[in-house]
């Protein structure tokens, strides 16, 4: 981003300034530009919030959720630890989102370093990519949802969806779907820790928890089934036209 942002801090090749120009003028008050030490801080506070929002509008959000269920449905607290977690969720996340990734470096990042298409136009083709692939991941209730409170008219196509209606539908949404493919996961090791709670009782060994005895057998069921690749196949599958 400090490398797509630094070209918009001079003046355009018509002798105008730039849209971070007029932007920092804005700020400033007098109509003096920032001086270099107050852009760079700008510049870096919103470098603070990027990722979030990047990490929001991409599939991270059903991923990391949907392991972070599958972790307690295996009755492990801390393993895999949290940091294994997320790489698993931000690599799995680089391969959904790679053939929007392509298509963002071919139509905006490398016609901008060539010089052929300005920042903003650069910006604009790859939210309209990022736009493409949300709408195609968020149920049309969702939409209808937010654009009812926000009084929206109705729109003639998904792409004249604004991002202010579908980035909470969007989140909603992937929260929705993450929470049913974590339903469909934990029912196989419920069974199992319902049949070890009822042996135990039967037994008579109601003091001896019934977590210690069932851990071993829901490691040996997801180790049987192959159950890493089988999750992550299902949750990379999960995501409409990628």
């Amino acid at each position: 981003m400090l490398a797509l942002a630094t070209p918009a801090l001079a003046q355009s090749a018509g002798g105008q300034p730039g849209a971070l120009d007029r932007a920092l003028d804005t700020i400033s008050g007098d109509g003096r530009p920032l001086s270099l030490s107050l852009q760079i801080l700008i510049l870096m506070s919103l470098l603070t919030v990027l990722p979030s929002l990047v990490l929001m509008m991409t599939s991270f959000t059903r991923i990391i959720i949907v392991l972070s269920i599958l972790r307690q449905a295996l009755g492990l607290q801390q393993t895999p630890p949290n940091q294994v977690l997320v790489g698993l969720a931000l690599f799995l996340s680089i391969f959904v989102m790679s053939p929007f990734i392509e298509r963002i470096n071919e139509t905006a990042f490398t016609p901008y370093g060539d010089g052929a298409i300005s920042i903003e136009e650069a910006v604009s083709r790859s939210g309209d990519i990022l736009h493409g692939f949300m709408i195609q991941q968020t149920r049309e209730t969702d939409l209808k949802l937010f654009a009812d409170l926000a009084d929206a008219p109705a729109f003639a196509s998904p792409s004249d969806v604004p991002f202010s209606i579908l980035l909470p539908a969007f989140v909603t949404s992937e929260l929705k779907t993450a929470f049913q493919i974590g339903f469909l996961i934990f029912l196989p090791f419920l069974i199992i820790d319902m049949v070890v709670a009822s042996t135990l009782m039967a037994l008579g060994m109601m003091m001896l928890s019934p977590s210690i005895i069932s851990m071993p057998f829901k490691l040996l069921l997801f180790v049987l089934v192959d159950g890493w690749a089988l999750t992550m196949g299902s949750l990379a599958a999960s995501f409409n036209g990628v």
